[in-house]
């Protein structure tokens, strides 16, 4: 085994402690330098990590011994510093979304090729148990050839936990933007790559209140669409439905679920990394639970940038830029039938990622 590779961290809101709970304790990586908006954030951070030091983003990004930066600001920031650390020749792995709009993320795709860096993408929890076990009773042929899926994200909104959830509605937020990478980056694992939607979307109320934190009671202002539906047509010809919504307040709608010639799997919630994939085969009397088989199991945020450090160019990441890129079309493009009341074509176009076999956490926290 050589040198941990050394990881430099751009934002340390919410989401950053799930991702330092798994690499600042993991051999394969160093976390060698941490940035924020707000120094005393990062200073706090870093002195909890051993070796980490506290810079300003511009510092982190020139620092020469940093060889990826995690991207984990806010989706409308994703973009520059992206392009900020493929510029400085780093690899980038960037919380999803990939970016706000389809041209970003297309540059970012394109400066990597020609820098001759690598780019990851949430989410990784698609390379848990339970989408890569549902992947392969698919491929495995225990429902035939898939004809159809759906994929359903209901919530009342996240102003009622996030104490600063003001981008969630501006551009780049919305219940698409933000929880649908998850959901359709699923499907592409499950069905492959998608060449046309179809969508729908609306906004009915034109502001928020805050339920928690200091904010409490403040009104944020809505500026995307808080329900969204699409059709999606996947290159093999299976239609995926999806609904991903800040206006409901419960469902009892399976997250996925996919259908074929010969049975039916039920799908767990792609937000995380396991759960239970059941089999309803045709003709049986009932609902099966298989046994994990895929994946890597007992994973957390992170995994998809270990995967593509261990991958080290020989091979595509399975959280890759390509799969986000496509991601990014589909979501925008749904956006955008909305608006326009029409079907449309993709243009990008994503092979399925490598399969994960079943492995040990032992395995892949080694």
């Amino acid at each position: 085994m050589g040198d941990p590779h050394r990881v430099g961290v751009v934002g340390l809101g919410v989401i950053s402690r799930a991702y330092l709970d798994t690499l600042a304790n993991h051999p394969a990586v160093s976390i060698a330098a941490l940035a924020d908006l707000d120094a005393s954030r990062s200073a706090a951070v870093a002195a909890t990590i051993p070796g980490a030091e506290a810079l300003s983003v511009e510092r982190l990004l020139a620092r020469p011994d940093v060889q990826t930066v995690l991207n984990l600001t806010i989706p409308a920031a994703h973009a520059d510093i992206s392009l900020g650390a493929i510029e400085a020749g780093k690899n980038v792995y960037v919380e999803k979304p990939l970016a706000v709009t389809l041209p970003d993320g297309r540059s970012i795709i394109e400066r990597a090729a020609s820098a001759g860096v690598r780019v990851g993408c949430a989410p990784d929890t698609v390379l848990g148990t339970g989408t890569q076990t549902a992947r392969a009773a698919i491929d495995g042929g225990l429902i035939g050839r898939p004809l159809s899926a759906s994929a359903v994200m209901v919530t009342a909104g996240h102003e009622r936990w996030h104490p600063n959830p003001d981008f969630y509605y501006t551009p780049g937020g919305g219940p698409l933007l933000d929880m649908g990478p998850y959901y359709i980056s699923a499907l592409i694992h499950l069905l492959g790559p998608v060449r046309a939607v179809v969508g729908a979307a609306s906004r009915l109320r034109a502001e928020r209140v805050i339920g928690s934190g200091p904010r409490t009671g403040q009104r944020v202002p809505v500026e995307v669409d808080t329900h969204v539906s699409g059709v999606l047509e996947h290159a093999n010809g299976a239609l995926s439905t999806i609904t991903t919504s800040f206006d409901g307040v419960a469902t009892t709608a399976a997250p996925i679920e996919v259908h074929g010639e010969t049975g039916t799997l039920a799908v767990p919630d792609p937000n995380y990394f396991d759960g239970e994939v059941r089999l309803f085969a045709l003709g049986g009397t009932g609902w099966r639970v298989l046994e994990p088989r895929a994946g890597y199991a007992q994973a957390s945020r992170g995994i998809g940038l270990i995967d593509l450090v261990r991958a080290d160019g020989q091979r595509p990441p399975r959280a890759g830029g390509d799969v986000a890129l496509h991601v990014l079309e589909t979501m925008t493009t749904v956006l955008r039938s909305a608006a326009e009341g029409r079907r449309i074509e993709l243009t990008t176009v994503a092979e399925r990622p490598e399969p994960v076999p079943l492995t040990a956490a032992e395995a892949w926290n080694a």
